[in-house]
């Protein structure tokens, strides 16, 4: 039974842990380096490292999708984003940073950007996005939030998406509304050829509903970071150990019910270093979504800024466009090192690697069963 702690008279709340809380145990065993594997694979998709990019313009061009994939990650563009409504995001892009470092009007960017994102979608750019990134022989992910999702998903088929990623803040198997008909995730999933993986979610109820629908990944948290605002804003947030683990008692609890159905486990928020990533896998994840830790690589679109897609809602912003640590590494290095950075935000993966070693670990499934201990 989960830990309820009393808030008041007759209001209880239950015990929850974020990442930082917790620290893993290196058990009797060690291993080398070179004997642990990274790779991990969804569906028919395979991938060197449990790497999946947040789907926003500040980190992910088609150039930078492409550059991932060559790394052995899967980057996710955003359907609905710069890319898919203007010819000239180059342009764009100085235009934001611009409005970004005008410090008597902090609110300047994020208003730009709901103007920018005013304008119609294209699909003749978004399908030459996607031309560009399946060419390259990378995989081809887009996101969709919720509400677009039944009108833009036949056009992202037909351009060579390979794995549809629907996601908003928050994510439920039935979206309930009075006006119009709701998106019924399930039929919606079923009627399609690629796998979906859908998020975010917080607890158990909600990755169990999602699993459900025949989603192939669960997206856990609401993209967290130094920039978002969703608590702020909405109240909403949610301790990622706890979350995590929650979602991987209902992928195990799912698997048991359907009889083998594995889906994987995405974390997606309060991740900014190496050591972050660690502890996301061990508490279950199958891999993990980072944004605002590779806004520091040389290739990212936004120069030096970071923002999520909720930063554009055109009447709650939930994201500011944040500046990052100026750095001189490319998103190679960024990932696999090497690194003279003693803080965990350069060599990502390396660090995985060595701390799977360290524990003993050959494999992400095996490493998601180390020891955990709370700090108290």
């Amino acid at each position: 039974m989960r830990d309820q702690v009393e808030i008041g008279r007759g209001r209880t709340a239950m015990r929850a842990y974020d990442l930082d809380d917790v620290e893993i145990v290196p058990s009797r065993r060690t291993r080398s380096s070179k004997d642990v594997s990274l790779s991990w694979q969804i569906d028919a998709y395979r991938f060197g490292i449990p790497l999946v990019t947040h789907p926003t313009d500040a980190i992910v061009s088609p150039a930078t999708a492409v550059r991932v994939g060559e790394l052995g990650g899967l980057a996710v563009l955003n359907a609905e984003g710069l890319w898919a409504r203007h010819s000239d995001v180059e342009d764009v892009m100085f235009r934001l940073v611009t409005a970004a470092e005008d410090d008597d009007d902090p609110a300047a960017a994020v208003r730009l950007l709901q103007e920018l994102h005013a304008a119609p979608i294209r699909l003749d750019l978004l399908s030459q996005s996607i031309k560009e990134i399946r060419e390259s022989g990378s995989h081809v992910a887009v996101r969709v939030s919720p509400q677009h999702a039944e009108e833009l998903t036949p056009d992202l088929l037909a351009a060579g998406v390979e794995i549809l990623v629907l996601q908003g803040t928050i994510i439920s198997a039935e979206h309930v509304a009075r006006d119009g008909e709701p998106l019924n995730l399930k039929r919606f999933i079923a009627e399609l050829d690629v796998p979906v993986i859908a998020g975010g979610v917080g607890d158990y109820r909600t990755a169990m509903h999602l699993m459900r629908t025949g989603a192939a990944g669960v997206i856990v948290g609401f993209g967290h970071a130094t920039s978002t605002t969703t608590t702020e804003v909405l109240g909403i947030g949610v301790p990622m150990a706890t979350a995590i683990a929650d979602a991987a008692s209902a992928r195990r609890d799912y698997l048991d019910e359907t009889g083998g159905r594995y889906v994987h486990v995405l974390a997606d928020g309060g991740i900014s270093t190496s050591g972050d990533i660690a502890k996301a896998i061990a508490c279950g994840a199958d891999a993990v979504m980072l944004g605002e830790p590779l806004a520091l690589a040389s290739e990212a679109p936004a120069q030096g800024y970071y923002w999520t897609s909720a930063a554009a809602h055109p009447s709650l912003p939930r994201s500011e466009i944040f500046p990052v640590p100026s750095t001189d590494y490319d998103l190679e290095t960024l990932l696999f090192g090497p690194s003279s950075d003693p803080l965990g935000t350069v060599n990502l993966f390396g660090a995985l690697r060595r701390a799977m070693a360290k524990t003993g670990y050959s494999d992400l499934k095996e490493f998601q069963k180390v020891g955990l201990t709370v700090r108290r």
